[in-house]
């Protein structure tokens, strides 16, 4: 038989014809191949998604996105934690001037838009070493949140406190300061400006390393917090060491009629202290005309609020000092006299005011004391003093 052969369509290579019919039946192959891959890979995420969210919770597997556009007219949420959130670290770099500045904000609205503890603030007005820091520590255990500590010193003193210490990092940035010179009023005024950056702090009192408080914290707290007057001596001495010291030049801002003298050691509300830190007015007068003999921490603070704010004063020191053994200073205290009768004389036979009624409570501090007391006044703080 003869072989029947079908001609080749005209234009058409026979090797092309093969080379297409070899394609076609490669691509299902590959597509097939491509397809389980793709579903391999589907299998193993969802098995490691499926041991992720048993193993760690959905959070690791589901990410939120926080997107970072804000349309142009939206004002960035204020934030009023930054403004009563007291400063983390005391150490900061402004100078007086503008620490001063700063520490002068005050709200207008007296009403708080979030819960406020007050403070008191115990600023320490040192040299340096704080030899009755232990009794202080007894003092202030288990009254977190109620006080706030801060602590002038000699710039050139490196503080020691272990991490544990409530004076540890309450340090402020100091200058050296002069008795009866306008630098201790200076370091009195960084000390209230320090304490007013922290918005809780409702009072604040003076005190040196040689002073101990004669009652326990919550007496002391009571007392300051629900005193109507701030404490700070203030009256007219017509004798040399008052009226005598007085400067003509003083006028017109300082009339000798206002001229004041009171204790160093005082105890403050917040406004005062505004006032004090504030002023711009008097400081100058009182820099340049009240030097010693004029000893400008006895006459310029009492004098500059007994004309801004004397309806707000009680006039008296709410620590105790003994000047019975004359001389420039007051008597100091050490080992030998810390005993039951010491205190007795302490406490008894003191008569003031307090919210405008009588009152046998009249000093909540004293002073000065050695470092030498420590001992004996640890032994008897709890019997005696309440702590």
């Amino acid at each position: 038989m003869q072989q029947r052969v079908s001609p080749l369509e005209e234009g058409k290579d026979p090797g092309a014809i093969i080379s297409r019919t070899s394609q076609y039946k490669a691509l299902p192959l590959r597509l097939l191949r491509l397809f389980v891959l793709f579903l391999a890979l589907c299998v193993t995420f969802a098995v490691i998604s499926i041991y992720t969210v048993r193993h760690f919770g959905i959070s690791t597997v589901m990410t939120t996105v926080k997107s970072g556009f804000q349309p142009c007219y939206a004002e960035p949420q204020s934030d009023l934690d930054q403004w009563i959130r007291p400063p983390s670290n005391l150490i900061h770099r402004m100078n007086d001037t503008e620490l001063l500045w700063r520490a002068s904000f005050a709200p207008r609205i007296r009403n708080y838009p979030f819960k406020r503890v007050p403070k008191i603030a115990f600023m320490f007005l040192t040299k340096g070493p704080m030899p009755l820091a232990p009794l202080w520590e007894r003092f202030f255990k288990g009254h977190e949140g109620f006080y706030s500590i801060y602590v002038h010193s000699l710039p050139s003193f490196v503080p020691m406190f272990p991490s544990t210490s409530v004076f540890y990092g309450r340090h402020i940035p100091s200058q050296v300061s002069e008795w009866g010179r306008m630098s201790m009023c200076d370091a009195e005024r960084r000390l209230l400006a320090n304490a007013l950056l922290d918005i809780s702090n409702e009072r604040f009192v003076l005190l040196s390393e040689s002073c101990i408080p004669l009652y326990n914290f919550s007496i002391i707290y009571h007392y300051i917090s629900k005193s109507k007057f701030s404490f700070m001596g203030a009256f007219d001495d017509p004798g040399p060491y008052g009226r005598g010291r007085y400067n003509d030049n003083m006028l017109p801002e300082v009339n000798i009629s206002r001229w004041r003298k009171g204790s160093q050691w005082f105890e403050v509300n917040r406004k005062l202290a505004t006032y004090i830190i504030g002023d711009t007015t008097f400081y100058p007068k009182f820099e340049k005309f009240c030097r010693p003999a004029c000893y400008v921490d006895e006459h310029y603070f009492p004098t500059m609020l007994t004309i801004e704010a004397a309806n707000l004063l009680a006039n008296r020191s709410i620590t105790w000092v003994d000047w019975s053994r004359g001389g420039a200073h007051p008597a100091t205290f050490g080992r030998p006299d810390i005993t039951d009768e010491f205190f007795k004389r302490v406490f008894e036979g003191t008569r003031c005011t307090y919210n405008n009624r009588n009152s046998s409570i009249c000093f909540l501090f004293a002073r000065k004391f050695a470092p030498s007391a420590l001992e004996p006044l640890l032994r008897i703080s709890k019997k005696v003093l309440g702590y």
